[in-house]
């Protein structure tokens, strides 16, 4: 079988759950040495055991993307490991408080969803693009969201954090595109994780995910390993001529011809 990443090393944030586990095990089918990075050290331990399971070769490193500190050594260790950094996939992530408007929006809760979702992403490519300037070779793909392309009343940190990552990922993209490191990001739909089960799944219900899958237009909800399988793609030789861009990966949910009615909360 012709595997895209024989002999390359690939690093995954969030990888203890969701898109960033079906992504390190993506990576692995592929061929990559994957560098599993989450703050849950269990979970990521699992996802590196998974690996294992199915003859890759994986590493374990426990790590706050809100931290410099921690992403220089995670980087670190993985050049010290493998030799070399060739794909990364920056996808940890936190949602923050589920429907709380903007005025009322708690400022540490804010803080954490930034620190988290935009700072930690801006942190992993300054020291994943450190490396792969050194080898003059890389791709990057940062995980961001429908909600950084539209608005809505899930909270407005998380719209702004995903909003921030394309820009990002843009910027990034046209500063380094000719010294041979390709930067995209995705943006996923509704996916099916531990993160969506907590905020719109919370208590399974039902009318919860009709109201879901009635958004996107292919009639349901997304799973981790159609988005991993975008992230992949992204990474690979066949998308060598994708610099800056933001793939969407939603179901139609940007698509649909006119808007569903759902009932929105009101301002308190």
């Amino acid at each position: 079988m012709d595997r895209k990443f024989e002999g390359k090393v690939a690093l995954v944030t969030g990888a203890s759950s969701g898109i960033g586990r079906a992504t390190a095990l993506a990576f692995s089918d592929e061929g990559a040495k994957v560098v599993v990075a989450a703050r849950r050290s269990e979970q990521g331990e699992e996802t590196a055991a998974m690996i294992r399971s199915r003859g890759g070769d994986a590493l374990f490193v426990q790590t706050d993307v809100c931290k410099g500190r921690e992403i220089e050594a995670l980087v670190d260790r993985a050049v010290e490991t493998y030799g070399r950094l060739d794909l990364a996939c920056n996808n940890a992530g936190i949602s923050g408080p589920h429907l709380v408007f903007t005025a009322d929006f708690p400022e540490e809760d804010w803080n954490k969803v930034i620190a988290t979702n935009l700072t930690g992403v801006w942190l992993c490519m300054k020291y994943e693009i450190r490396q792969m300037l050194k080898q003059k070779s890389g791709a990057i793909v940062n995980v961001s969201s429908v909600a950084g392309l539209v608005g809505g009343w899930f909270n407005s940190a998380y719209y702004a954090s995903k909003h921030g990552v394309i820009g990002a990922t843009k910027a990034a993209a046209v500063e380094y595109a000719k010294e041979g490191v390709r930067i995209n990001a995705v943006c996923p739909g509704t996916i099916r994780s531990a993160m969506a089960d907590q905020t719109m799944f919370r208590a399974k219900n039902a009318d919860a995910s009709l109201r879901q899958n009635a958004l996107h237009p292919i009639g349901r909800i997304g799973t981790p390993e159609e988005v991993a399988a975008a992230i992949v793609w992204l990474c690979s030789d066949a998308a060598s001529f994708m610099v800056g861009h933001a793939l969407v990966v939603d179901g139609g949910f940007l698509s649909r011809c006119g808007p569903v009615v759902i009932e929105a909360p009101s301002p308190s």
